[in-house]
């Protein structure tokens, strides 16, 4: 018999007490790695304890993420909290409870299975026998390791999980707040950062006498290339940021360079069947891309640090607050169980923005003030040009068409800048400061994140389709000064615009309804069930000929190729700009912990999507980044937000997939096909910006 192996998360920390206790009375206080970016995973995580326990979902507390005392589960990313943490926990509360109903048969004589639990009181025959969880934790051996072989409750007995609860983090912080930006703490000091306005840029000259002049309360703090304005007074700091270019001058340094070396081209034959459909004349070779895209948190980084008694605890609203620990541990030269970073929620942000570089500018200036606590608040121009970037890219997409008009030859060829560069990827630091403190710091080679785990650049490059010829090429490209990681979907955001893309553009070809020629090569039954659903929600025209401004289009994919399906129908008008008017979506997440939060993060995602696909793009000259704000670099406006539909196909039967990223792909692709099918000309390029339209179409009539 086939034993499935324990989750990741126990595999490093396999200890039953390091992630549950019954210490308060009356609470279940469970610890996991994983962090609240505002996708709700903490609920979704409490509602999984509470259920196996069978207690009320307000005994459940779910701790902050905490080096010194939390389980180390890597980085919250690529949608695998409920998949990875959900399983580990589900794991944990259902051996917590049989090892409490063991003491407690031991105690008063009973079989386990006579005991039952109604909110953490043990009964039997349905009589309260005056014992209950944690009046009988002490007596359990905490450091039993979790058995993956441990049976929870059967789900057709689930009161909890599969409900949508209203998430309290939410209505606590309408109320008192609770983000990051909120922490205060006595004899603060706060910092800015005048942050290199080009990557490796040395810092030539301080005009100190009129700095002081200008502003006296306000403090130079310089380390190398690195260089705060530090005072008690957080608004003269500020203004004293505001006004660094006056007193600081950069200087381009031609003996450091940032390029990196990069793998090699990543290159496999998905499937090859010479014996397929014969090809004929009617092929494409397109090419589709996308710029560099900011990750445009709502609220700008922020992070505090305290240095005393020879040790460093930082706050951070980092995703991985392990690695972020190591790293600033290997900045600072100090042993890592010296530094303690805890997690505090911040802005909304799926991805490596700038909360890991606030939490090391923290550090430092940390670090120099020993005995006093810091607070550094990045401003909206450092969280828009100077936080890593979303990689560019490009897919370029060669297809032929047998004579049937199915696919008979498919061939895909990535070239993408990094993007994976989080805190300790590939052995470096990759934190702005880092290399601000010693550009030795910058890396010298990149990885990118392995197939196994859903890929970067390669995410979703492979198509679902069932091809008879079926070749992927994956390329990074380093040449660029620009700074990127990961961003929601890493490559899956373009990939799967591409393919979807592509798709349309030989359904046209062939004269066949886009939805059909998909459903003609899909085999994957949960696919096929999605895209027949969307249609008819949108109430899908094989017959609709578009045009004239009005326009509907579809794509579909599965997240990472094993996660989440969704397929989306988009719906748009074209006139001075495009306008997405409605979206359906029909998605299979698997079962639903809380189908309330799995809709908010699909339709999130979508709404994030859209934004991209017609207004985000950070411009790029000579290798620099220029100073952006919400004026230069502008986001989808609640005005432009359209109506949205969703749907999702639920069986209760199969395990939780991740849904925070599933939209961003189908979304892209629904709306390109939709602006297409709206103008009878074939976009390729994102964002769908009115001044590239009008390009395409002025080169479209030429």
């Amino acid at each position: 018999m086939t034993v499935t192996p324990l989750p990741k998360s126990l595999q490093d920390t396999p200890q039953l007490g390091s992630w549950i206790s019954f210490a308060s009375p009356g609470k279940v206080q469970v610890r996991t790695g994983k962090v609240e970016l505002g996708q709700g995973i903490l609920v979704a995580l409490a509602q999984i304890v509470a259920e196996e326990l069978e207690v009320a979902l307000e005994r459940v507390e779910i701790l902050p993420a905490d080096t010194l005392l939390s389980p180390n589960e890597g980085f919250t990313a690529g949608s695998q909290s409920v998949e990875v943490s959900g399983a580990a926990l589900r794991l944990v509360a259902a051996q917590s409870r049989q090892a409490l109903l063991r003491v407690a048969a031991t105690r008063t004589g009973h079989r386990p299975e006579e005991i039952s639990c109604h909110d953490g009181l043990l009964r039997v025959e349905g009589t309260d026998i005056g014992l209950d969880f944690w009046t009988l934790a002490p007596e359990v051996d905490w450091t039993q390791v979790v058995d993956v072989r441990t049976i929870g409750r059967d789900r057709r007995d689930y009161r909890l999980a599969g409900t949508s609860t209203r998430r309290g983090d939410v209505l606590q912080r309408l109320a008192s707040g609770g983000f990051i930006h909120d922490m205060a703490f006595e004899g603060m000091r706060h910092a800015r950062i005048v942050r290199q306005p080009f990557r490796l840029a040395r810092l030539a000259s301080i005009d100190r006498t009129g700095f002081s002049r200008r502003h006296p309360t306000v403090v130079i703090f310089q380390k190398g290339d690195f260089l705060a304005f530090v005072g008690a007074d957080e608004y003269a700091v500020h203004a004293a940021h505001d006004e660094a270019e006056v007193f600081v001058e950069w200087t381009p340094d031609p003996g450091r360079k940032c390029a990196a070396k990069a793998p090699a081209e990543m290159r496999k034959e998905v499937r090859k069947d010479h014996a397929g459909h014969r090809a004929t004349n009617s092929a494409i070779r397109a090419r589709y891309s996308r710029g560099y895209i900011a990750h445009g948190s709502i609220g700008p980084s922020c992070a505090l640090a305290h240095f005393v008694d020879g040790g460093l605890t930082v706050w951070s609203h980092s995703q991985g607050v392990f690695a972020l620990r190591d790293q600033i541990a290997a900045c600072l030269d100090l042993r890592p169980l010296r530094v303690r970073v805890i997690h505090v929620p911040g802005a909304g942000c799926y991805g490596h923005n700038g909360a890991d570089d606030a939490a090391l500018d923290a550090a430092i200036v940390a670090c120099e003030l020993k005995g006093t606590p810091v607070r550094v608040q990045w401003s909206r121009v450092d969280e828009l040009s100077r936080g890593p970037l979303g990689a560019a890219m490009a897919t370029e997409i060669e297809a032929a068409l047998g004579s049937d008009g199915s696919v008979s030859a498919w061939k895909l060829s990535v070239v993408s800048a990094p993007q994976a560069q989080r805190p300790g990827t590939g052995g470096y630091a990759n934190l702005s400061s880092a290399e601000a403190l010693d550009p030795g710091h910058a890396p010298r080679h990149v990885e990118d994140v392995p197939e196994l785990a859903g890929g970067g650049a390669s995410r979703n490059a492979t198509a679902i389709y069932d091809f008879p010829d079926h070749e992927v090429s994956v390329s990074l490209d380093t040449r660029s000064p620009i700074r990127t990681s990961s961003l929601r979907s890493l490559g899956a955001h373009l990939n799967v615009f591409a393919i979807e893309c592509a798709m349309d553009e030989l359904a046209g070809i062939a004269g066949i309804d886009p939805i059909a020629l998909r459903l003609r090569h899909l085999k994957d039954k949960r696919c096929r069930a999605v895209l027949n659903e969307v249609a008819a929600m949108s109430g899908w025209r094989p017959d609709d000929a578009g045009g004239e401004g009005r326009g509907r289009g579809v794509g579909v994919s599965r997240y990472k190729n094993k996660g989440a399906w969704l397929a989306a129908v988009a719906e748009v008008t074209v006139d001075e700009a495009v306008r997405v008017e409605r979206l359906w979506l029909c998605v299979d997440a698997g079962f639903l912990i809380n189908p309330q939060g799995a809709r908010a993060q699909i339709e999130g995602g979508a709404l994030q999507s859209a934004s991209w696909t017609l207004l985000e793009s950070v411009p790029v000259a000579d290798g620099r980044v220029p100073p952006l704000n919400w004026s230069n670099y502008p986001i989808l406006r609640f005005s432009d937000v359209p109506e949205v539909e969703t749907r999702f196909i639920v069986n209760e039967n199969e395990p939780p997939l991740g849904a925070g990223e599933a939209a961003q792909g189908p979304v892209a692709a629904a709306i390109g096909n939709a602006v297409s099918h709206a103008l009878g000309v074939r976009v390729r390029d994102l964002p769908l910006t009115r001044e590239r339209l009008m390009q395409l179409l002025v080169s479209d009539e030429r």
